[in-house]
């Protein structure tokens, strides 16, 4: 079983990611859950969301406790929560950023971590220039794809016409595929693996 964790804010579609991640593990024919954990679902307060992927079916209802991977949908909560409380060993960690890990003042964190697992995405950026909203959920859903390797381009981008419809889904596709590349190029990885939409 591979196991999701999500951190983001009320308002940056962190509950939705979590579902178009596990849509997206149903089109490749995996077992998926997902469901969020928050206490005050207003704008900007801290949600959590998780996303289990296993190849046969999934019994387990608690919380992730220690995480395969964690995205973080706004890189403020670094300095409020333990975003990375119980990430298993050289886990994934994606975080919404122009910044880097050693900006962001978490280098010594991830020092020992394999620079392939580890990836800073401009996702809001993103968001903005495709779907024209602040929102970083489905860029970073793609870059966890090309990041992990768990998950093809193509079914993200059916989760998202699956949760999406007319520009609303063109332009999530669009940001999906741009994220997709960039962190496949980050990764490179981009020689080994053709993305397509």
């Amino acid at each position: 079983m591979f196991e999701v964790r999500i951190h983001g804010r009320g308002g940056q579609g962190v509950v939705t990611a979590a579902e178009m991640l596990s849509i997206a593990a149903f089109q490749e024919g995996h077992h998926a859950q997902a469901f969020p954990s928050f206490g005050s679902e207003r704008t900007g307060a801290p949600v959590v969301a998780f996303c289990r992927i296993a190849d046969r079916e999934i019994r387990l209802r608690e919380p992730i406790m220690s995480p395969d991977a964690v995205i973080i949908q706004d890189p403020t909560l670094l300095r409020q929560i333990d975003v990375f409380g119980g990430l298993k060993e050289n886990g994934f960690i994606l975080i919404n950023t122009k910044h880097s890990f050693e900006e962001l003042g978490i280098a010594e964190f991830v020092r020992d971590w394999p620079a392939d697992r580890l990836c800073a995405l401009p996702a809001t950026d993103l968001g903005l220039k495709h779907v024209g909203r602040p929102v970083p959920n489905v860029p970073l859903l793609a870059g966890f794809a090309a990041l992990s390797g768990k998950l093809r381009l193509e079914s993200v981008c059916k989760a998202i016409e699956a949760k999406f419809s007319g520009k609303v889904a063109q332009g999530n596709v669009a940001a999906a595929t741009e994220a997709f590349n960039l962190v496949l190029a980050h990764a490179g990885k981009a020689d080994k693996e053709v993305a397509h939409a």
